[in-house]
């Protein structure tokens, strides 16, 4: 077990920058602190989403371990050289967001966030992984990261979605679907 922080400020950030897991410093808004911080706040939101109502036990369960991973692959971008995400874990999340999605109606037209709270949630959980995502594949292009931990923000998205399907039609809500043809047709200009 590592160290336990025993006092929370160490005034070594005040100059604008972090220490890494391998004890290096950098800035604090260099490519992989924005990396591994909106992995931080992509499990953060997935928090906020389990603590909503309605959450089914089956959705808790995946969500739950989702956190566990999150937490390794942020370790994994604090610590360069790390390997901590495994192609298991994105198979795991595979067959996870499969046996959500098979029972689910296909999708015939996009669907906005919504669907109640636990649903909202959701959404904005997935756009966050997605934020994640960017800015892992923007620090894989000056900085030697591994495949995992993209491939699994990218799956971790798409169970996202689906999770928010699923609880958007448990909770009575409905999917709330984009009324494209709300618009008149555009007009040629004149």
């Amino acid at each position: 077990m590592g160290n336990r922080l025993s006092k929370i400020y160490t005034r070594t950030g005040d100059d604008g920058s972090t220490g890494l897991g391998d004890g290096s410093r950098v800035g604090k808004d260099s490519l992989r602190v924005n990396a591994y911080g909106t992995v931080d706040e992509l499990n953060s939101t997935i928090g906020m989403l389990l603590a909503a109502d309605g959450v089914t036990a089956d959705v808790r369960e995946a969500l739950t371990q989702v956190q566990h991973d999150l937490f390794d692959l942020g370790g994994e971008l604090c610590i360069p050289g790390m390997a901590m995400v495994e192609d298991s874990d994105i198979n795991r999340l595979e067959t996870i967001l499969d046996g959500f999605n098979e029972p689910l109606p296909p999708l015939k037209e996009f669907i906005l966030p919504g669907g109640g709270m636990a649903a909202a949630c959701g959404h904005l959980a997935r756009t966050v992984c997605r934020r994640a995502e960017r800015e892992v594949i923007a620090l894989a292009r000056v900085e030697a990261i591994r495949s995992q931990p993209q491939r699994y923000l990218n799956r971790l998205s798409d169970l996202l979605f689906v999770i928010s399907r699923v609880l958007a039609r448990t909770s009575g809500h409905g999917e709330v679907l984009w009324q494209h043809e709300r618009r008149r047709k555009p007009q040629p200009a004149e």
